[in-house]
């Protein structure tokens, strides 16, 4: 007997979406305690702090190499199967730094060290398509919108969660034992993937050309007013108004409190997303949703300015924890936007191109940052940057105007 059709109300019953978060939610927590740990041991290792930047490069730089050619794979090649070698690269990764950290590969230098890391690098590149393409294969286009904000949640609590579980690993049992559970970790996801019943789209006759597979995807982006603005919109928003890289020196500088301040203010933004997350996929965008994504990225420019005024601990959490509220809504409207407006053989890459937006506005918005910060100081950097951010919504209006008259609906 066929399964009854889900209703919009209820997305996660009677379909495949819980396994898919299953998947997601596995292979982040995986990734996020590899990263905890290994900053840990290059750092004990080297107590330089370059060579914790360099972790981010030796990540960062095979991950862009890869990302396009990534998302063209995924649109033309069983997902499921891709995802599973995608775990396995994460898993290859904590199994390298577990004989590297327990010393069966010899006394290993950092820069063995950096090689594993860059394993994980590639893994990243495939996972976010392969989770876009086949939340489409799961779910309903009524139930996009919804599925979208639980989505969220399942990404945000496994971003919080990883670091706390990697942080709680290494002081309990050692980097050992860390980097094992990782490896672990991304094998049980891999093969909570094969358990997905999902009916893989069909290539359909001949594939293009890589190269011009790939430049398809990148004019279909670059041709849709709505696509590129939401995208636009969001990595700007994070590039101007990253100030959670400079928190460790608004703690010691600005607002004079211990080394668990530092936890308290990363974290405020991701519980802030969470709870966003939880209230949109009980209450899915719908109506004026290009509006709400414009007020959205306004709001968290006014929280970041509120941020770098303030000088009292509480006050700050209370900002930074409302600023992750509004990105919440700006991921949530983003990736509903992306699923109804992608065509479902493109899936990989739009996500694909998608992931270097938001990818490279995380990492150059802790350099412009930093830089900033040394040119006027800490608090002149962080305010700027949330007035620049409300700038980007402005012209983001005018330019898009689209984007700023959107109803989802239109989209269906």
């Amino acid at each position: 007997m066929a399964e009854p059709a889900p209703t919009a109300a209820a997305p996660l019953l009677g379909t495949q979406f819980p396994t898919l978060l299953a998947y997601r939610v596995l292979s982040i927590l995986s990734y996020q305690i590899t990263a905890v740990t290994v900053g840990w041991h290059v750092y004990e290792l080297t107590r330089n702090p370059l060579s914790l930047g360099l972790i981010g490069l030796a990540e960062v730089i095979p991950y862009f190499c890869c990302a396009l050619f990534a998302g063209y794979a995924v649109d033309h090649l069983p997902r499921r199967k891709l995802g599973l070698a995608a775990c396995a690269c994460l898993s290859v990764t904590g199994l390298l730094l577990t004989a590297i950290s327990a010393r069966w590969l010899g006394d290993g230098n950092v820069w063995m060290i950096y090689a594993a890391i860059a394993v994980t690098g590639v893994a990243r590149a495939f996972l976010g398509p392969i989770f876009y393409a086949l939340f489409a294969r799961v779910l309903q286009r009524e139930q996009f919108a919804r599925g979208a904000g639980i989505g969220s949640v399942a990404f945000q609590t496994a971003m919080a969660a990883g670091p706390a579980l990697g942080g709680v690993l290494v002081g309990w049992a050692g980097k050992t034992a860390a980097y094992a559970t990782a490896a672990t970790l991304a094998l049980i996801a891999g093969s909570v993937l094969l358990l997905l019943r999902v009916a893989e789209p069909s290539a359909g006759g001949e594939r293009a050309p890589v190269l011009n597979s790939i430049g398809e995807g990148l004019r279909f982006v670059f041709g849709n007013q709505i696509i590129l603005a939401a995208l636009a919109l969001d990595m700007f928003a994070v590039l101007f108004g990253g100030a959670v890289a400079l928190l460790p020196a608004f703690i010691q500088e600005i607002l004079h409190y211990g080394p668990e301040g530092l936890g308290i203010l990363r974290g405020a933004p991701a519980l802030g997303a969470v709870a966003m997350g939880l209230w949109l996929a009980r209450h899915p965008p719908g109506r004026h949703a290009g509006r709400v994504l414009l007020l959205a990225v306004a709001g968290f420019g006014l929280c970041i300015i509120g941020f770098g005024l303030s000088t009292h601990f509480w006050l700050s959490a209370l900002l930074l924890l409302m600023s992750g509220m509004c990105d919440g809504v700006s991921v949530v409207t983003r990736s509903t936007i992306l699923q109804l407006a992608t065509p479902d053989q493109m899936r990989g890459r739009v996500s694909s191109i998608n992931g270097i937006f938001i990818g490279s506005s995380n990492e150059l918005g802790a350099f412009y940052c930093g830089s900033m910060a040394r040119l006027l100081g800490l608090v002149p950097a962080v305010v700027l940057g949330g007035f620049v951010t409300f700038g980007v919504v402005g012209v983001t209006a005018l330019k898009a105007p689209k984007l700023r008259r959107l109803d989802l609906k239109d989209l269906h």
